[in-house]
């Protein structure tokens, strides 16, 4: 049970990860995770370096989408901007979310990466739909209550844990 908590590859930014790096691991799809992972919570808008590399994916060839905990009006708005689908309360770690995101994406799980900033939910659901899954530190900003003083305390032990796994860090990060 605990491996599915630990993902694939860590990095300190969502903008680590290149096209280039994606090609080289033989994956064609991209599922973000939305807040503090592409766009902070606290804002209705994705930052210009993370629309820049969502254009960059788009002209390499990568399909992508967003699966999210949050509201259709906050997801839809911000998957408009980006011009990709998505799925809204996707009560995430549940696989049925992330399968109906393989669907409008139209990839296998073992083609496309997810990538989220939180353990329990992207991650945990990622390794069980059998994603490549890519942990991001989180965007500066604020927290849901419940991941604030529930959840971000927990992934530490389990982050502690992964730092006897080095081949898992993908440049630099802490």
């Amino acid at each position: 049970m605990l491996k599915n908590l630990y993902p694939r590859m860590y990095v300190s930014s969502i903008l680590e990860i290149t096209p280039d790096l994606l090609k080289s691991l033989g994956l064609k799809g991209v599922i973000f995770d939305l807040d503090n992972t592409i766009v902070r919570r606290d804002s209705v808008n994705a930052p210009p370096e993370v629309l820049k590399l969502i254009l960059e994916m788009r002209e390499a060839g990568f399909k992508m989408g967003i699966v999210s905990n949050n509201s259709r009006k906050r997801v839809g708005a911000i998957a408009a901007e980006m011009d990709i689908p998505y799925v809204h309360r996707a009560v995430k770690p549940l696989v049925g979310p992330f399968r109906r995101a393989l669907k409008l994406l139209n990839t296998d799980p073992w083609e496309t990466a997810l990538v989220g900033d939180q353990i329990f939910t992207d991650i945990l659901g990622g390794n069980m739909t059998g994603l490549y899954t890519i942990l991001v530190v989180p965007m500066k900003g604020k927290d849901f209550w419940g991941t604030r003083l529930i959840t971000r305390h927990l992934e530490k032990l389990v982050l502690a844990r992964l730092k006897k796994y080095p081949e898992v860090f993908h440049g630099k990060w802490d």
